[in-house]
């Protein structure tokens, strides 16, 4: 410490050991000078010097001096924003775009091409009709072997009877359900077929708004939250003709599994929370409650509870689904995507809600020629060898499904993912959440919240207040070159099968990529593992057409909990 600079106060000595105890280095700390002015301190050079210590930084006597001004006018300018009402829906002028310079995205072609369904009939059993895919579910709706009415009503009375052990629902939607259902059927009796999803019961992640339904977030402050619009995927789900039945649980403001109802449950292992966030999704359609249903992800809130659950998720390419109408914790980082019971109902189930919306900046209209005929050996297929190599808790799981994929035809290529500070970079991840619900913390109703360890959004987001704008700009400049490097990693090869967790799950989801998780053998215990498959950006065809070749060979997504069968 120099001759000039002041010797630490209680508080600055306090602040220093509490940044220290929870792993942060103070060089991310910086609008320290902010929080002891917003209490109505003066800017003095002294505060200075204490602003700057935390944040890791050092101005002598004159500069200090000459600072003071420029920072009490920046200091009017804060308290005129804070002044503005920014709600959760209002976008930042500044947008996220996966694609690189140089890079093309093809545009609408062919057409999706599915599998031949293999269902003729019906199931006698009730629970069999209640785990069948998507894919088939279609047939015999189109076929009227089935009618909506009857699988919403299979759907509305399962959720009833197994929420109470899984605490999957935040709200049932009971009478939007069976209005629609009727009006779906009536079409199809008139020979009029929306779709593979036309009649389907599907569940939404209570962070989408629905006209005439709270849209609570899972978080005590905003339970009894409405909007008068749909958001986008739901009118697109409406007009495919898919039934809604219910908002499911999330982690409340997208964490975890914990909501205000309690903890969603691991219908495999049910004194086992379902990881998070997106925990109901995951949770309802491994049940058999939901025929899909809509999650989102912005730091493995699919590829998490799609694991636990035994479901198998799609984490689409940033930008491809429109977000318009959905909470928004990190508008960088933000997906929607589908759960699903099998890979190619992901890709049905993506190919409806698809496509730029004209209101969220960051959608887009990108080809998906998804077609199930594809062979697997005619896919360039990488994997990341040292991530298998090393002794990790799935890699019985992980080796066999090589053996597998190698039993395919596939010949794989081993790649490595660039050596980035990965981690370091999910600052724009909680500095875009703070930001997302400044008046949450500013106004102390974060305190109403149901967690609030320090890992808790309460305590991270009051952390995130003290990233610097400008450590914040810069983490996004590495992200450049992450991508940068991660393209040229990846081009080469139309798919990449790796470990579900680790350093690719934070890699991809700050690069755009898209991700298909997928039910992999069962521990000891019976609960699931899983495998992931990444694509290249706007890539999800191959890596779904490959991910649906390895479940019909190994068949681990036709398992289901056998409590959850008993008609």
């Amino acid at each position: 410490m120099s001759a000039s600079t002041p010797a630490p106060t209680r508080s600055r000595r306090a602040f220093i050991e509490y940044f220290a105890s929870i792993g942060l280095s103070t060089t991310l700390l910086p609008g320290i000078l902010w929080a002891q002015t917003s209490r109505g301190e003066e800017i003095t050079a002294a505060t200075i010097a204490d602003a700057a210590e935390l944040a890791g930084l050092q101005f002598d006597d004159d500069e200090r001096t000459m600072m003071v001004a420029g920072l009490t006018q920046q200091e009017k300018q804060l308290a005129t924003l804070h002044g503005l009402t920014l709600t959760n829906d209002v976008v930042p002028a500044v947008h996220f775009n996966p694609v690189l310079p140089g890079m093309t995205v093809e545009k609408d072609g062919k057409k999706i091409v599915r599998s031949k369904p293999s269902s003729t009939a019906a199931p006698a059993s009730h629970a069999e009709l209640a785990f069948l895919p998507v894919s088939e579910l279609s047939e015999l709706l189109r076929r009227r072997k089935v009618t909506s009415e009857q699988l919403t009503h299979l759907s509305l009375d399962r959720l009833q009877e197994f929420d109470p052990t899984l605490h999957c629902v935040i709200t049932l939607t009971a009478d939007r359900a069976l209005d629609r259902a009727r009006a779906a059927d009536e079409e199809l009796r008139r020979g009029h077929w929306r779709g593979p999803l036309h009649g389907v019961p599907w569940g939404a992640k209570d962070l989408l708004a629905v006209k005439g339904y709270p849209t609570t977030w899972g978080s005590t402050p905003y339970k009894t939250q409405m909007f008068d619009t749909d958001a986008a995927v739901v009118q697109r789900l409406d007009a495919a003709g898919a039934v809604l039945v219910a908002k499911l649980s999330l982690g409340e403001l997208a964490m975890g599994d914990v909501w205000f109802g309690g903890m969603t449950r691991n219908p495999w292992k049910t004194d086992q929370g379902s990881s998070g966030s997106s925990a109901g999704p995951a949770c309802a359609t491994a049940a058999g409650l939901v025929g899909f249903s809509i999650g989102s992800e912005t730091l493995g809130s699919i590829s998490s509870p799609s694991t636990r659950c035994g479901a198998t998720g799609l984490r689409p390419t940033f930008g491809r689904v429109p977000r318009t109408g959905a909470m928004a914790l990190s508008w960088t980082m933000d997906k929607l995507g589908p759960i699903c019971r099998s890979a190619e109902d992901c890709a049905l189930v993506l190919d409806a809600i698809r496509g730029s919306d004209g209101h969220d900046p960051t959608s887009v209209d990108a080809a998906f020629p998804f077609d199930a005929r594809t062979a697997p050996s005619s896919l360039r297929v990488g994997y990341i060898k040292s991530t298998f190599d090393q002794d990790h808790p799935t890699k019985k799981f992980d080796d066999a499904a090589l053996d597998a994929l190698g039993a395919l035809g596939v010949k794989l290529v081993p790649l490595e993912l660039p050596d980035h500070p990965w981690g370091a970079m999910t600052i724009v991840l909680r500095a875009e959440g703070a930001a997302a619900f400044d008046d949450l913390t500013r106004s102390g109703r974060d305190k109403e919240m149901a967690q609030q360890d320090a890992n808790a959004w309460p305590n991270s987001f009051r952390v995130a207040r003290f990233i610097p704008a400008v450590e914040y700009v810069n983490a996004n400049r590495a992200r450049t070159l992450a991508m940068r490097a991660l393209e040229q990693a990846m081009a080469n090869v139309d798919v990449v099968v790796t470990p579900t967790f680790g350093t690719q799950l934070v890699a991809t989801n700050l690069t755009g990529h898209p991700a298909v998780i997928v039910p992999n053998g069962f521990r000891d215990d019976g609960t699931p593992v899983s495998l992931t498959f990444l694509g290249r950006l706007y890539g999800e065809a191959p890596a779904l057409a490959l991910a649906s070749a390895y479940q019909q060979r190994t068949g681990f997504h036709l398992k289901h909990p056998d409590w959850l069968m008993k008609d």
